[in-house]
């Protein structure tokens, strides 16, 4: 048995492991819950009981842990509910529980839960004014990484090159209206980066021990309860700007600084080539510009995958870096409707389950590989440029998933050697290459262009929608999408489309509608990194989060962020 937390934190720690409740074969439990979804927490908690065989005076607390749908068979829907239960007993009631329930079929579902040992780390002493570390960039890296170093004692500054939230939304908003973009507000650039203005999913397929302190901080800066315990947390990007404005706050409440508009244009080595300086411009109030050299041996490079000036000084200075495997495609957008129908079959109006979600990828005979990515159920597809004349697209959902489409990036890979030459910045060029050509296809003003799946199949310009209404906001040409991708791209969405279709009947409707392109996905580059975090060559240069290559999600950029604040502090206190 394992080892009892202590009595004084926590006296006694059960787990329902997979309590599965049948929306099929529990009819009785269905169509209460289908007219009234509130008693969730009801049916769960008697069916908690019955699966301990306690009564409800037995139990001190408990706390719902994960919730989870099992829609691989359409007609046997599973909602799975995992609990956290401590009974007033204590330890004798453990020990008489776990006896009572060994050899039965019960005990499968039974187990103490792990603690999380998860813990921030600690300075020995403040950062010295002249090493006081710099974090750039406020994305889900940026402000992780800020936050646990700000935690730990380290008064960090946090420099970012776009606005806070208010200022930032205000930005989209009057690209969206106008078609005049901002190249340093919109929606790659500003408080909380590219995830803001998204379903702002929090689900990830990697593990750290710091996931539970990083929904925990979502949750204290506004986000909803529910992300602790869903197995597929979103926030929505309504939510999102209040709750990193304020994790912001967090992070100058416990020491550290954010700045503003201020953009990292160059650093300077000292001679044994570790950092000494960086440089930074500065953009006043009324619009002028002023440079300003800042002292200091250690740089978090959190910037994000758009930061392509960024990548282009880097690469001047002699910074390491590699290319990368990265994707491009386009959105794709359905009925979220059908999009229910399929996955959710009979039930797909109970309220219970909400709007689907999916997840595709496919392999192909010609070796290559395609796949859905930050799928957004009832959600929009949003102009996503950075740069002048240039389209770029990518997907949001509000918190209540409740819009009438469900949009997808559908993506293929675009490997290193599909790259020509050896400049390790070309994988930028070919998305650049890509959106200058859908902003061109789309007429200009960033209007989008667009084609119906049957058409594209085709090979046939669109003329116009059917049952499925295109979302982006400035609008989109009927066209062909044939010249805005590369043909490999374009040959791999063809091949899998069909085969996406089995798995989820529907996908390849002839009315769904594909708007270009998505091509900011991730990062085509990866700025190299030793065993202690730094750059191979430049040490006191700490590249970190998907920009960087590294994390690809607002979880696993999170995380990576922490885990790059850890071995800061290490290195501090080494010194």
């Amino acid at each position: 048995m394992a080892q009892l937390l202590p009595v004084e934190i926590l006296v006694f720690l059960v787990q329902v492991h997979q309590f599965r409740l049948s929306l099929h074969y529990l009819p009785t439990v269905v169509a209460p819950l289908r007219k009234h979804p509130t008693k969730e927490s009801k049916v769960g908690f008697d069916a908690l009981l019955r699966t301990l065989r306690v009564s409800a005076d037995e139990v001190a607390s408990y706390e719902l842990h994960k919730r989870s749908i099992d829609a691989r068979k359409r007609n046997d829907i599973v909602l799975i509910l995992t609990y956290h239960v401590i009974l007033k007993g204590g330890s004798a009631a453990e020990q008489k529980l776990l006896n009572k329930i060994q050899g039965k079929p019960a005990a499968k579902h039974i187990k103490l839960a792990e603690a999380n040992a998860f813990t921030l780390p600690k300075a020995k002493q403040p950062a010295p004014s002249e090493n006081r570390p710099v974090v750039v960039g406020a994305g889900c890296a940026g402000l992780f990484c800020a936050l646990t170093l700000a935690k730990a004692g380290l008064n960090p500054l946090l420099i970012e090159r776009g606005d806070d939230a208010a200022r930032r939304t205000a930005a989209v908003e009057h690209h969206n209206q106008t078609g005049q973009l901002d190249i340093e507000s919109n929606i790659q650039f500003g408080l909380g980066g590219a995830g803001t203005f998204s379903d702002g999913k929090l689900n990830t397929g990697t593990k750290s021990a710091s996931h539970r302190f990083i929904l925990e901080t979502f949750v204290k800066a506004g986000a909803q309860k529910n992300i602790l315990w869903d197995a597929k947390p979103h926030v929505g990007s309504d939510v999102l700007p209040a709750v990193v404005t304020n994790i912001v706050k967090m992070i100058e409440d416990a020491g550290g600084t954010v700045a503003f508009r201020t953009k990292l244009t160059s650093l300077e080595r000292a001679s044994d080539g570790s950092l000494s300086a960086i440089q930074v411009e500065k953009t006043n109030p009324d619009g002028s510009t002023q440079t300003e050299t800042i002292k200091t041996r250690t740089m978090i490079l959190a910037t994000g995958h758009s930061s392509r000036d960024t990548y282009v000084m880097l690469k001047d200075k002699g910074i390491s870096m590699e290319r990368k495997t990265f994707a491009m495609g386009v959105r794709i957008e359905h009925l979220q409707s059908q999009i229910n129908k399929s996955l959710y079959g009979p039930e797909a109006t109970n309220p219970v389950l909400g709007a689907a979600p999916y997840k595709l990828s496919v392999h192909l005979p010609s070796g290559r590989s395609a796949f859905s990515f930050c799928m957004c159920p009832g959600g929009y597809v949003v102009s996503a440029a950075s740069e002048k004349d240039g389209v770029v697209t990518n997907g949001m959902s509000l918190s209540d998933r409740a819009g009438k489409n469900a949009n997808s990036g559908l993506l293929a890979n675009v490997y290193p050697d599909d790259l020509p030459g050896d400049d390790v910045l070309a994988g930028i060029e070919l998305q650049r290459s890509c959106e200058q050509a859908a902003f061109k296809a789309g007429g200009g003003a960033y209007i989008a262009p667009a084609q119906l799946v049957g058409d594209f199949l085709n090979k046939k310009a669109s003329t116009g929608p059917r049952s499925v209404k295109p979302t982006y906001p400035r609008g989109v040409t009927w066209t062909s999408l044939e010249d805005c991708l590369p043909p490999y791209i374009l040959q791999t969405l063809r091949e899998a489309l069909p085969v996406m279709d089995k798995k989820l009947h529907g996908f390849a409707h002839p009315d769904a509608v594909l708007t270009g392109v998505e091509t900011r996905s991730s990062s085509p580059v990866r700025i190299t990194r030793d065993e202690t975090g730094q750059s191979i060559n430049t040490p006191g240069v700490w590249p970190v989060g998907e920009g960087a290559g590294y994390a690809g999600g607002i979880m696993s950029a999170a995380a990576d962020g922490i885990r790059m604040a850890e071995l800061v502090v290490e290195h501090y206190n080494n010194a």
